[in-house]
């Protein structure tokens, strides 16, 4: 992704390295949010028999998304400093949960918020 390169081109947490890196978290984000999507709704339907259950436009789509995803992401990610890919790996679990409920209206138990409070503090601690 260009963001990503852009940002390894600037100072690490610089203004600049800031903002690449918040827009490329928003690309791969969406990216994400589009395969979670596509399986999302192969789930809810009823399948005829258990090979059309995985083997359906959307699951086929939802994981070649993904597949898309892991690959842009290491491509990416070469060109940053460990910390921001540390930082970036991380932070896909909380936006990966908030989009969950704000999009399918999951709901988040007490667990999820305190795995998503740990996850948070492990990335506070982790870049003091």
């Amino acid at each position: 992704m260009v963001a990503a390169r852009m940002a390894s081109e600037n100072a690490f947490l610089s203004g600049r390295y800031i903002f690449f890196l918040g827009l490329e978290i928003v690309i791969l984000g969406i990216y994400a949010v589009l395969s979670q999507v596509l399986l999302k709704k192969s789930a809810q339907r009823e399948h005829t028999s258990f090979i059309k259950e995985y083997v359906n436009p959307f699951v086929i789509g939802g994981y070649g998304l993904l597949l898309l995803l892991m690959i842009l992401a290491i491509y990416c990610n070469t060109g940053l400093e460990y910390m921001a890919v540390v930082l970036l790996e991380a932070t896909s679990y909380v936006m990966v949960m908030i989009l969950s409920q704000i999009i399918f209206k999951e709901k988040i138990t007490r667990f999820k918020f305190i795995g998503m409070c740990l996850i948070i503090i492990g990335i506070v601690v982790f870049n003091i």
